[in-house]
């Protein structure tokens, strides 16, 4: 943090020397971008900048100023549509889309933002010039300038695509999530029909407060510690399980072991929507893991010692609370293991065998020796992939909805109220409240408290896995 603060005080003191101590045409820059490449005969590059100045003008004009003016109302004129019996037609109104005004001041903004950035690299650029110019140094032409983007500068040329599709794909939708944070984009406030506007915080202390009608403080909570406990049990479980099944199928002892790896390799290439949709099936209430339980006289046993209620002819895997929450743990455990175990196997396989020998003539057992080095390598390794495994559990959509959908009803009323379910991760619950509820506003924030778990979690944890040098001890 204290080095990016830094760089962002050198970038706007180099703006502030550039500007002092640039001469007439570096200061005329600051008016037209482009006069000070025309004053050192790179013609080309000085029509580009007056190019970029004009149409930043024109979209300031033409796109940024219409937008930004509705910005603090997101719209007045609300929908209207009047049928007329003489003509047998309906005419609309001029109305504000209260979305479309949000999206479009936000991506004016960003372009604005932009620009100023470009502006002051402009006014950087154009001063190096005149100190190259003053020094004697040369100064390339635009056909050397587009040699060098794709020679010693083609790195800037090979990352412009992907940084645009970050922009696009990632950035901007972000930023609109915060926006919508703030507004009561619901049910009630659906444009074009209506009009929504901003409510400031409300949205965020109705997350963290609960009342007889608000109950979205006391689901947050419930959901949020069950998230917290499915992506510690998802991770770890099919990690040490992923390890545990390499080094059984990578034994000398074990026969067949081509047979077995290939029998998960197959299981990772069934798609996870069928195999989980089969598997919902297999455990309903009346699917045929019910049906053989109560044959074999288990849903019985477990009536009697109360871990199925005495009112049910079946168990409940996956429309009680406890025991869905358990079903969908093992459910994962056994889709999961086939991902760590051809990961893990081509890790042990690199684990030094000088190590191993060694331990072995130190009199370890193989239990000390899976402790003390096998584990410790597996984490240096992979413990970029654990944290990654974490944050992607945290945001498991497909194992919980598609097991659960339409076959958990939850039975306490204060979920109910605010559209979640005991089974609820974070992101399901965004998901239940976008898609069938509407409720923009709540997912929003939902969404934003989930970008800051997963991005305080990945930066702390990841700086410490990294941190110091390891790997002398692994050599």
């Amino acid at each position: 943090m204290k080095n990016a603060l830094n760089a962002l005080g050198k970038y706007f003191k180099d703006f502030g020397v550039a500007f002092a101590k640039g001469d007439i045409w570096v200061k005329l820059s600051a008016v037209l971008m482009g006069a000070g490449y025309f004053v050192r005969k790179q013609v080309v590059n000085g029509i580009i900048m007056c190019l970029v100045e004009v149409m930043f003008v024109v979209l300031c004009v033409g796109y940024a100023a219409p937008n930004l003016a509705k910005f603090g109302t997101l719209g007045t004129v609300q929908f209207e549509q009047v049928f007329d019996p003489l003509t047998m037609t309906s005419t609309v109104n001029d109305y504000d889309n209260s979305f479309l005004i949000l999206l479009n001041s936000i991506i004016s903004l960003f372009l604005i933002f932009v620009f100023l950035l470009f502006y002051i690299s402009n006014m950087k650029a154009v001063y190096r010039l005149q100190l190259k110019k003053e020094n004697g140094e040369h100064i390339n032409t635009f056909r050397e300038d587009v040699r060098a983007m794709f020679n010693e500068k083609f790195h800037i040329t090979l990352l412009t695509l992907p940084a645009i599709g970050i922009i696009i794909m990632n950035i901007l939708p972000i930023l609109v999530l915060i926006a919508v944070a703030f507004t009561n984009y619901d049910q009630q406030h659906m444009p074009p029909n209506a009009l929504f506007t901003w409510v400031g915080w409300s949205n965020f202390k109705n997350l963290f407060t609960s009342s007889v009608t608000v109950t979205f403080g006391y689901s947050f909570r419930k959901i949020l510690v069950w998230t917290l406990e499915w992506a510690v049990l998802a991770t770890f479980t099919t990690y040490i399980g992923g390890i545990l099944m390499a080094k059984f199928i990578n034994d000398k002892r074990t026969k067949l072991p081509k047979l077995w790896r290939t029998l998960f390799i197959i299981a990772i290439a069934v798609p996870q929507f069928v195999t989980l949709l089969l598997v919902r099936s297999f455990f309903a209430d009346a699917g045929i893991v019910n049906t053989f339980c109560s044959n074999i006289g288990l849903t019985g046993f477990l009536k009697n010692v109360g871990l199925v209620p005495s009112n049910l002819s079946y168990i409940p895997f996956l429309t009680n609370p406890g025991w869905a929450k358990v079903m969908i743990v093992i459910i994962n455990i056994w889709i999961g293991i086939p991902y760590q175990m051809l990961v893990a196997t081509g890790v042990l396989m690199n684990i030094p065998e000088d190590q191993i020998e060694s331990a072995r003539i130190d009199g370890a057992n193989p239990m000390q020796i899976f402790v003390k080095i096998t584990m410790p390598y597996m984490l240096f390794v992979t413990g970029p992939s654990l944290i990654t495994d974490f944050v992607k559990n945290i945001n498991n959509f497909n194992v919980i909805y598609l097991l659960t959908q339409d076959v958990f009803v939850t039975s306490d009323q204060l979920l109910a109220n605010s559209n979640a379910k005991e089974i609820d991760l974070l992101v399901t619950w965004l998901f239940r409240l976008t898609n069938e509820y509407y409720n923009y506003k709540m997912a929003s924030v939902i969404g934003i408290i989930v970008f800051i778990i997963c991005a305080a979690f990945t930066l702390v944890t990841f700086s410490r896995t990294i941190k110091g040098d390891k790997e002398e001890e692994f050599q």
